[in-house]
């Protein structure tokens, strides 16, 4: 048995694992990244098609934050769902990836405040309450610094609600596998959910009750639209990226956590990043782990070793993995051999063409050019 066999059989990574309906061959998944590369009718082009594709080995893959509806933008070339051109280009996606015999989860987002009136046809931004977040966002103009948002009202927030299921129907007729609710890194959901972004005084503000209510109420709707065993949730409970904190993060995210357990969901998707360490906002994210009774992911960090001893000790289900799958589309392969891995780029991660997007060498390209040049 050589050195690459015996790291794959005592490998829980490569132990097999069930989400929801689906029993997946690793528990080694790729984590929703935002790329900019859709088109200018922010529809999937051929070649994100080819990019996902590449990384089809992954147990499961969650595909890049996607607005479910056109005022749901926050950034420049980022896909939709809500056109008939997104549907169709997203289905060459689907194709790819089962071609190849993967999993691919969409992920349903709306980006709520975090976004710029240029982006929006001269609209402002909208969110819970009318709080303008600090810094800057990029536009197809550069950086500018963001816009007072308008607080939304409660028909706005049904058809919300709407918009997040009619995303769901469409990513199923485009073939996907299932959806995640994007619910994490400061866009809208996690807006209403923490209280640092919701001074709200109606139901969809104040208690833990009410700050949750947008959440279980688009859970509620996909679950619907797609089946409870065909969908996850996304949370970041103490990332502070887009200028985001609550003032009790156990109560809020172990609470919404308990809350999603009569869903039934495929999994929840837990951030691990702590931008909080040292600070009242801080608490073990392991707690989670005894609130949520479905499969866990957790993301932010991980390498192949930490993978392990958190699937191993029961700490989580499956590991998500963004910047090492990024540069490494064939990343399972590589972590089965204990091979070394591409370094990313980061100045070609957000828009641009091929470079630095599908040019990442698979491992017997680079061992190959190796030879040559040796």
């Amino acid at each position: 048995m050589d050195h690459s066999q015996a790291v794959q059989e005592h490998s829980v990574l490569f132990s097999s694992g069930r989400l929801g309906r689906y029993e997946l061959p690793r528990r080694v998944l790729m984590a929703p990244m935002t790329r900019n590369r859709a088109d200018q009718a922010n529809a999937p082009t051929e070649l994100m098609a080819r990019y996902y594709a590449q990384r089809a080995s992954a147990g499961l893959i969650i595909t890049e934050a996607t607005q479910v509806a056109a005022r749901g933008m926050g950034y420049p070339g980022t896909p939709g769902i809500h056109t008939p051109r997104q549907v169709a280009g997203w289905r060459r996606v689907v194709k790819g990836v089962h071609g190849r015999g993967g999993h691919i989860f969409l992920q349903l987002w709306h980006a709520g405040r975090i976004s710029h009136p240029s982006l929006l046809g001269g609209e402002r931004p909208v969110a819970p309450s009318a709080i303008r977040p600090a810094g800057e966002v990029m536009t197809g103009a550069g950086a500018k610094p963001y816009a007072e948002p308008r607080a939304l009202g409660k028909e706005e927030i049904r058809s919300i609600v709407g918009q997040f299921e009619g995303g769901a129907r469409n990513a199923l007729e485009a073939g996907f596998d299932g959806v995640e609710i994007h619910a994490a890194n400061g866009y809208l959901i996690d807006q209403f959910l923490r209280d640092g972004s919701n001074r709200r005084d109606d139901c969809y503000g104040g208690a833990l009750d009410n700050r949750a209510r947008l959440l279980l109420e688009i859970t509620s709707a996909v679950c619907t639209a797609a089946g409870a065993d065909r969908v996850g949730v996304r949370l970041s409970p103490l990332s502070a990226f887009n200028d985001m904190y609550d003032g009790h993060p156990e109560a809020t995210f172990s609470g919404a956590s308990d809350r999603l357990n009569p869903f039934g969901l495929a999994y929840l998707h837990i951030v691990g990043q702590n931008d909080f360490t040292g600070r009242p906002e801080s608490f073990d994210l392991g707690k989670l782990r005894d609130v949520f009774h479905g499969p866990l992911v957790v993301n932010g960090g991980y390498d192949r070793a930490r993978g392990e001893r958190a699937i191993a000790s029961g700490a989580a289900d499956f590991v998500s993995y963004g910047r090492l799958f990024l540069a490494n589309p064939d990343l399972p392969e590589r972590f089965r051999r204990d091979a070394p891995l591409n370094e990313p780029q980061p100045e070609t991660f957000y828009g641009g063409d091929r470079r630095g997007y599908t040019d990442y060498p698979f491992l017997d390209e680079a061992e190959s050019t190796a030879a040559v040049h040796a």
